[in-house]
């Protein structure tokens, strides 16, 4: 733990001193163009700040990856991939889509793991069976899981890096892949075996190719339409962003052309919609090509009980993509119409809140970063240079954030890792202000961010920034995936062994790991009259959050006495 600590904060004090190049860089303007040429005295640091900021947020995954235990949806996937390519079955975890997925697997293909065909159980049951029953060490399994992950959030980073070059110069680069690189969000989430950070990164990714075929559609348009067939079959939130993009392919090659008078611009237009219908195409073909890679074959049993499409619902039918993925989207349905509860800002709410993202990127965004964000916003619908990257920056953000505000399930910040993405590109064009003053406030908030941001290593899951009382308080603000997902059990057990041995152990645990495998004998404090509930009671800090009344009775009865990793609370009941 010293050892990562030193190497997180040498590549922190070394991102600060390469930030403090900036003032040159930012005095001499920006370029629209990547600059070509005999590279000049000192073009070589945005390229080694670049590689430090990688290789420290890669310490920061890795050690991440390897000190938490199973999160609630990492299993799920993990099972689903080991099935589905040793079987060619479709059956589980539908409303998925396999390109995340088969990614996954990746990582789990090195350790041959194997699971019957006849499994019975649900998906849930089936991670589980991979990780805990099919002799292999669970902690091995999930950190080969993870990797193909982190390797793929390492890339989105230099996608992120050149995205924000292209527009603001090497050191508008160096700005964006900072944010990057140490954002709590991004790093907590970049290193678990889940789909939030891919399908973000290839819509990030298809966004900067289309600002790239401004210039040279014939290259990049294909390579944008394989990105966002990838996002589309990563998740299904990523048909938000599929209007928005066809919009910006017209754009691209309408703005290559360079067209003048009404019929060449209408003759740039047919093109322009011509490309799109070709994006179009091949993202449908990527998505068919991930179900086909699973089962060339394509035998499909839709599962029972699938909630009927109705209304505006019913036009997904007429989607040219396979029968498994139109059900899949038919169970995520299902799940937009229960009612979930959300909790925020200490308070329980019935049902969805719509300002509930926005609110929690609020809490769990370093106030630096936030900063940046916001004058980044406003400098790119400001600076006439910089004016037409907003539509390829700000608008697919917000259509995002607008289309994931109107869902039912305020679980956590996951759901917009395209914010940070998207919005630490538009950060870069700060340095686009030709004032000393610019320069210096740039590089304080870029320090304070990263000083916000190793101050939390390695708990990045629970982050919240020192306005809301750091991840030591994120609990008191939110719930579920921003602080409490299930990382911490095999912690939990080591505290209990290291400070309560032999003592009685109640436990209230949200999660997916096996308490029992980690050593952990405890009770359900839940199945017995709570007079009955003596020693120590242990409880998921998002049980606490949701507590009902009996939970809510045993709590107040009891003193809380520890914490293990800002997600799990221990009391002791007399």
């Amino acid at each position: 733990m010293p050892e990562t600590s030193t190497a997180g904060g040498q590549g922190a004090r070394s991102t600060i001193a390469a930030a403090g190049r900036l003032r040159e860089v930012i005095t001499e303007g920006i370029r629209e163009d990547v600059p070509t040429g005999a590279p000049r005295p000192g073009r070589w640091w945005p390229a080694v700040a670049a590689v430090v900021l990688l290789a420290g947020m890669a310490v920061a995954m890795i050690t991440t990856a390897v000190e938490q235990t199973p999160t609630i949806d990492e299993p799920v996937y993990i099972g689903t991939a080991v099935y589905s390519l040793e079987h060619h079955s479709l059956r589980f975890n539908p409303e998925h889509p396999p390109l995340g997925k088969l990614l996954i697997a990746t990582g789990p293909a090195f350790a041959d793991v194997h699971v019957d065909a006849g499994f019975a159980g649900d998906q849930a049951q089936l991670g589980r069976s991979v990780l805990y029953e099919s002799g292999h060490d669970p902690g091995r399994l999930l950190l080969l899981a993870r990797l193909p992950v982190i390797v793929l959030t390492l890339l989105f980073g230099l996608v992120v890096f050149a995205f924000a070059r292209d527009l603001a110069g090497p050191a508008g680069g160096v700005v964006a892949l900072a944010l990057y690189a140490l954002s709590p969000d991004l790093v907590a989430h970049g290193s678990l075996a889940t789909l939030d950070v891919p399908v973000a990164g290839f819509l990030v990714t298809s966004a900067w190719l289309l600002w790239r075929a401004r210039r040279r559609p014939g290259r990049y348009l294909p390579l944008a339409a394989l990105a966002l067939g990838a996002a589309v079959a990563t998740k299904m939130s990523a048909l938000a962003a599929v209007p928005v993009v066809l919009l910006l392919v017209v754009l691209s090659v309408r703005q290559a052309g360079r067209a003048s008078g009404p019929q060449r611009t209408l003759r740039r237009l047919g093109a322009g919609a011509a490309a799109a219908l070709g994006v179009a195409l091949i993202a449908v073909a990527v998505v068919w090509v991930s179900y086909l890679v699973v089962d060339p074959r394509l035998r499909w049993v839709p599962p029972p009980g699938l909630p009927p499409a109705e209304g505006l619902r019913s036009l997904a039918r007429l989607l040219p993509l396979p029968g498994p993925y139109l059900d899949g989207m038919r169970v995520q349905f299902g799940f937009e119409d229960q009612v979930w509860t959300t909790f925020l800002f200490g308070s329980r709410h019935v049902g969805a809140l719509w300002y509930y993202l926005p609110a929690a990127l609020l809490v769990k965004t370093p106030l630096g970063t936030l900063a940046l964000w916001a004058a980044g916003v406003v400098t790119m619908a400001a600076v006439p240079r910089l004016r037409p990257a907003a539509s390829y920056v700000l608008l697919p953000a917000a259509v995002l954030l607008a289309a994931a505000m109107t869902g039912s399930r305020d679980l956590g910040v996951r759901y917009a890792l395209f914010l940070p993405m998207f919005l630490a590109v538009a950060a870069a064009g700060v340095v686009a202000v030709r004032r000393r003053w610019a320069a210096v406030a740039v590089v304080a908030l870029v320090a304070f961010t990263a000083v916000s941001a190793l101050r939390t290593f390695p708990y990045y899951l629970p982050y919240a920034n020192e306005a809301f009382g750091g991840p030591e308080g994120t609990h008191r603000q939110l719930h579920d995936s921003n602080v409490d997902w299930g990382q911490d059990l095999g912690r939990l057990a080591d505290r209990l062994k290291q400070r309560y041995p032999g003592e009685r152990v109640w436990l209230v645990y949200k999660g997916s790991g096996v308490p029992s495998y980690y050593g952990i004998e405890a009770a359900d404090p839940l199945a017995v009259p709570p007079e009955a509930v003596h020693g120590l009671l242990v409880v998921s800090d998002s049980a606490i959050a949701k507590a009902d009344d009996r939970l809510g009775l045993l709590l107040r009865t009891s003193t809380p006495i520890d914490e293990v990793g800002h997600s799990i609370t221990i009391h002791r009941r007399p």
